[in-house]
């Protein structure tokens, strides 16, 4: 028998979906490979599509307003829960995995082939705008066969190798990447950039097995997209998002934050967090009223998807917990990088955040799991947690003990007195901070795929990751001016208090015990 057949054989078997892993040698032999590979794949596309583009279109010569515009790149990320419950119903999360990843091979080669050439940075910007929504398809997919593959134990034990892949391949992308495009040639970069994630989709071509049955055909999906009905609710929401950019970029909007500060920050991705919630706070309130309605429906899966995640015991308490747990540490990493430039630590910051910072995030995810999987999230919610807000005040801490460069006489970045202490105490305070960052990972991660139901756990994860973005679309919006208004020391303990909501919410909050 060849190769090729002995990896078909695999692929075909009939995937054990009882919950009872003894069977699934397979899996049981590499999860820790497999979960490293699918998450460096969902990380390193965001991160050549968000971050390395941006330094290839400037060392091009493209206009900061021009690159400013990039910022539509992030779009697919902010709306992929539009699509993810088509994800579910439509193929299994094994083949939109492996047919994203060929698309994006096929992307980058586009793009090394267009970098040389004269309308090579148009073209590309197209290209990445395109290649944004089948990378943040591909995400949907990569969360949701974690979900299947591993119970509930391994879905906690393996969320610092999530947290680790992700970071290695931001790393891999803004620095091996950017200086092959930077010392060398840019169609080098991005070639480079293709070989590395063919061998990434090679490997899961070959090796990554199915475990999950398919309950319909991708194909049949064409189907349902070619109705009339769908085109115009396509075309619709098209003209809607259009709209509501040329809206919040026209001159009286802009008139209009000039004369109130807080909107300055106030964009696209706001107005679709704000959408989010307000939809599942209606369909809480009304989830009898579509029960009763989706019963005379059964095909409307899209409404079954949102009203399904809305099903379910203090639905109100999971709401609030999902997008406030992390309010005040998303206000607290706004404002940590001008704080240290403000101390006059700016030359330190690169190690201080990749050799303390990084290290520190990951084997705090790492361990966060590890605990999870052991003991249960119910034993280690509170202390996590704990530890994640207690560190906001050790920065508190640290801005009040250096309270003399950031007084309002002293002068940004002239911190004469600092020295090897001063440096040290910053580094012991990131580090607990990301550690701690780690931990609060962890829980989170573990939450959010408890809140999955079967039959919508790729959609259901889409729906509680964007609900947890949404506290730091809005607190770290706002942490820029607490800081100038209050001071730093005052800001970081108020995003403390931010974070005490949360925590109240925790004895009252369902899903925290393992379900055997």
């Amino acid at each position: 028998m060849s190769f090729r057949q002995i990896v078909d054989n695999s692929l075909q078997k009939e995937p054990d979906l009882t919950g009872n892993r003894d069977g699934s040698n397979f899996l049981k032999r590499s999860d820790s490979a497999w979960v490293f590979t699918t998450y460096f794949a969902e990380g390193f596309p965001f991160t050549i599509i968000r971050t390395v583009s941006a330094v290839f279109f400037r060392d091009m010569r493209v206009s900061l307003e021009a690159i400013g515009l990039t910022s539509l790149f992030g779009l697919p990320w902010v709306l992929k829960f539009l699509w993810s419950p088509q994800l579910d119903r439509y193929g299994t999360k094994r083949k939109w995995l492996i047919g994203t990843q060929f698309f994006l091979v096929a992307m980058m080669i586009l793009v090394a082939a267009l970098a040389p050439v004269s309308f090579g940075p148009v073209a590309i910007a197209v290209v990445l705008f395109l290649g944004a929504f089948i990378a943040a398809t591909q995400d949907i997919a990569i969360d949701g066969y974690y979900m299947e593959a591993l119970d509930r134990d391994g879905q906690a034990k393996y969320v610092g190798f999530r947290v680790m892949a992700y970071r290695i391949a931001m790393i891999t992308g803004t620095g091996i990447i950017v200086t092959i495009g930077a010392l060398s040639r840019w169609w080098l970069a991005f070639a480079a950039a293709a070989a590395l994630f063919l061998i990434t989709f090679l490997y899961h071509f070959f090796f990554l097995r199915e475990v999950q049955k398919e309950e319909k055909r991708i194909s049949e999906l064409t189907n349902v997209l070619a109705k009339p009905r769908v085109l115009m609710i396509t075309v619709l929401t098209v003209v809607m998002v259009v709209a509501i950019r040329q809206f919040l970029e026209s001159g009286w909007f802009s008139a209009f934050k000039t004369s109130h500060p807080f909107l300055k920050s106030f964009g696209f991705p706001h107005i679709v967090g704000i959408v989010l919630i307000s939809g599942l706070i209606v369909i809480g309130f009304l989830i009898g009223k579509i029960k009763t309605w989706l019963k005379n429906n059964p095909e409307s899966y899209y409404a079954q998807t949102f009203a399904s995640f809305a099903d379910r015991n203090r639905f109100g308490t999971i709401l609030a917990f999902v997008v406030l747990l992390r309010a005040g540490e998303f206000m607290l990493g706004s404002m940590i990088s001008p704080f240290i430039v403000d101390l006059g630590f700016k030359v330190h910051y690169g190690w201080i955040s990749g050799l303390v910072g990084l290290p520190a995030s990951i084997v705090g995810a790492i361990i966060g799991g590890r605990m999870i999987a052991r003991y249960d999230l119910k034993k280690v919610i509170w202390p996590f947690i704990l530890a994640q807000n207690l560190a906001l005040l050790g920065y508190m801490w640290l801005a009040i003990h250096m309270s003399g460069i950031l007084s309002p006489d002293a002068v940004p970045g002239t911190y004469a007195s600092a020295g090897n202490a001063d440096l040290a105490r910053l580094a012991v305070v990131h580090f607990f901070e990301q550690f701690a960052g780690g931990l609060g990972t962890s829980v989170l991660m573990t939450y959010l795929m408890r809140l999955c139901k079967p039959g919508y756990k790729a959609a259901h994860y889409a729906i509680g990751s964007g609900l947890m973005s949404l506290s730091g679309l809005f607190s770290g919006s706002a942490s820029g001016f607490l800081a100038g208004w209050l001071g730093y020391a005052w800001a970081f303990g108020l995003s403390f208090v931010v974070s005490i909501p949360a925590m109240l919410l925790i004895p009252s909050l369902p899903l925290l015990i393992r379900e055997k």
